[in-house]
């Protein structure tokens, strides 16, 4: 009976009564090929346009047996390393090629394992002799639970959160969660400084101009808990075009009010957080809010006959020491009120009209 092949690593499979004389040279290269097999290295150059396929050479090493292997040289293209059908083999495979295309381990018929063009790390894969699998045991996983023991050093990679994912507390709770726009260009950079000058957290990216939305839950506020300085400062005005004689300043979405249309009655003024939200709601004991209403005025002059608050009438205190009696003939007249919450529902409000002709 002659001689034999194995199918996987190519070893050869010695009949009863082969071998004369040669018994022993043969089994030390089988012992070889395992060595390879187990514990092997190859460096493999490939072609920079056709890949490589690797060796299984009957009988003798060659670099497919091997059980890591560093792929190298630069590829011009997307390429494939070949693995010959029925070839049963684990292997570790670091991607070492210089150019951004992808590598592709596969069987010589069937389906393989992916390089992106970017991908230059390393995987753990196998052949079933039909297709090559990635392990993913170099990926962590959705079903384990990996701790650190030591410092993570992302070693100047990035760190990917996919979308509504988060950073959590030892009890799974969110600490920060992150939300993903679609083709993003903008995005924040977070700066530490050294002694004597202050970090940052800055809006950068594509565009030229960007704002830096700060944005409260429902009608909560964005707290600055310490002293602030501003170096410049825009607030929201509502333009209206149509003259009502009962104007609502809805304090949660707008500083000022400019009515362009003419008034023609005197008016009430009535100051709320907004159409869904009480002014007492939206504010805390101790705190005040300031707003201004611009009047235009024509040759007959109207004025504010009265303040609500909630829609309830308040007195206010007036600067000068007295409300005002009439209005002011083709001006704009601007009328300004701070409202101090000093209890549930109760308010002290400051008002003051001034003309501007």
């Amino acid at each position: 009976m002659a001689n034999s092949t194995s199918a996987n690593l190519k070893l050869t499979v010695q009949a009863t009564g082969e071998n004369s004389g040669t018994w022993g040279q043969i089994t030390n290269t089988n012992l070889l090929v395992l060595e390879q097999a187990i514990g092997g290295y190859s460096a493999i150059t490939v072609n920079e346009t056709t890949g490589a396929t690797l060796t299984f050479s009957n009988g003798a090493p060659s670099n497919g047996k091997d059980a890591v292997i560093k792929l190298t040289g630069t590829i011009t293209t997307n390429i494939d390393v070949v693995i010959p059908d029925s070839v049963e083999k684990t292997y570790i495979i670091e991607n070492g090629t210089s150019g951004a295309f992808t590598v592709t381990v596969k069987t010589t018929s069937g389906t393989g394992v992916t390089w992106g063009t970017t991908d230059k790390g390393t995987k753990m894969v196998y052949s079933d002799g039909t297709n090559v699998v990635d392990t993913a045991f170099t990926d962590l996983s959705s079903d384990i639970t990996p701790q650190l023991s030591g410092v993570l050093d992302t070693n100047g990679n990035d760190i990917i959160i996919d979308d509504a994912g988060a950073i959590e507390d030892d009890s799974n709770n969110p600490y920060i969660r992150f939300q993903k726009t679609a083709s993003a260009v903008n995005y924040f950079d977070v700066t530490n400084q050294a002694t004597g000058s202050s970090p940052s957290i800055a809006a950068v990216g594509g565009d030229t101009n960007l704002d830096f939305l700060l944005t409260p839950k429902g009608i909560g506020r964005v707290t600055l808990d310490g002293n602030g300085k501003i170096q410049g400062l825009a607030e929201k005005v509502n333009v209206n075009a149509t003259y009502t004689s009962n104007i609502n300043i809805d304090t949660n979405t707008q500083a000022v009010q400019l009515d362009t249309a003419t008034a023609d009655a005197n008016f009430t003024v009535n100051l709320r957080g907004d159409g869904s939200n009480s002014l007492d709601a939206s504010m805390d004991v101790g705190e005040s809010i300031t707003v201004a209403y611009i009047s235009k005025q024509g040759a007959t002059a109207y004025y504010n006959t009265t303040v609500q608050v909630d829609g309830t009438t308040v007195t206010p205190v007036w600067q000068g020491g007295a409300a005002p009696t009439a209005g002011n003939t083709t001006s704009n007249d601007v009328y300004t009120y701070t409202a101090i919450k000093t209890g549930g529902s109760v308010f002290t409000v400051l008002a003051a009209q001034t003309q501007f002709a």
